[in-house]
């Protein structure tokens, strides 16, 4: 089905337009089996009237009541369709772009539509300890798939050679799952997944900003 443009939405961000709001819930470590541990996240999508979303994850092990213990981790990023580059885009650094948009119309946007109805995406995600991800997958309705195209370690940084990552919505409920390779040579691994609920309002949540960290 044609693109639809949400109102005041950058067009080339229709199609990840389901991700943008905040949303919070529980997940598991591994594969999710008894006795791995449990965490507590808060997962931002943000439309800054530019052609990407920003993408913020902030995680607490917790107890299975939803307890906060601990923070577990951060993660950053930036979120967009994926394709080269034009004159009117914005940077490298702060330099500016064009006022309007690069792709105006909805007919822009449905340029980039695969046969199999998908639109291609890039992701990039920091994390703590000198690691950053580039991924690239698909976004096809409410449902998306990333690969690790490359990563970028530091002195800091452990282990990891790259992973996939999926997500959809069902029944209103954001589902994810992150399958990791921490070294050379080995299969990928269930690293984490969760189920998260959209909150009616950004400001909401337990994990909102400036909402009290509470732990036993």
């Amino acid at each position: 089905m044609p693109t639809e443009l949400p109102f005041d939405l950058t067009p080339e961000l229709a199609p990840l337009s389901w991700l943008i709001g905040a949303w919070e819930g529980q997940g598991r470590l591994g594969s999710g089996d008894d006795g791995t541990e449990i965490f507590y996240q808060r997962v931002d999508f943000t439309d800054h009237r530019l052609p990407f979303i920003e993408y913020r994850a902030e995680s607490w092990l917790s107890e299975a009541d939803g307890t906060l213990l601990r923070p577990l981790t951060v993660e950053n990023g930036f979120w967009s369709l994926d394709r080269d580059r034009r004159d009117g885009d914005v940077g490298p650094g702060m330099s500016p772009g064009d006022v309007v948009p690069v792709l105006r119309s909805a007919d822009d946007v449905e340029a980039f539509r695969r046969e199999d109805g998908s639109f291609p995406i890039t992701a990039q995600i920091s994390h703590p300890g000198s690691l950053t991800e580039l991924y690239y997958g698909v976004i096809k309705g409410p449902q998306l798939q990333l690969k690790t195209d490359s990563v970028l370690r530091g002195s800091a940084a452990g282990p990891y050679e790259g992973g996939s990552r999926i997500m959809g919505l069902v029944n209103g409920q954001l589902f994810w799952r992150w399958d990791a390779t921490h070294h050379a040579g080995a299969g990928e691994e269930p690293h984490a997944s969760a189920i998260l609920d959209r909150m009616p309002d950004p400001t909401q949540g337990r994990l909102a900003p400036g909402a009290p960290r509470t732990s036993n």
